[in-house]
């Protein structure tokens, strides 16, 4: 059963780590908010992928924050 707790240890520390890891997406996701809300806005027009570019830049920023190794931690 140690090996068990021990998976479920590292699953825990790596779900407490990535709200850390995704604030350094901010500068990403606020661009696809962007994008987003003036697509909405009085007049726009949201279609598929009209925000491509920025939702491909955020994915790829939160799949790198998430390959990142754990530091210390416990």
């Amino acid at each position: 059963m140690s090996a068990h707790g021990a998976v479920w240890g590292r699953v825990r520390s790596r779900l407490r780590a990535f709200p850390e890891r995704l604030a350094a997406c901010g500068a990403e996701a606020a661009a696809y908010g962007r994008c987003v809300q003036a697509s909405t806005a009085p007049g726009g027009h949201l279609r598929k992928d009209l925000c491509a570019p920025e939702f491909e830049a955020l994915r790829s920023c939160f799949a790198a924050a998430a390959k990142k190794p754990l530091t210390g931690g416990s």
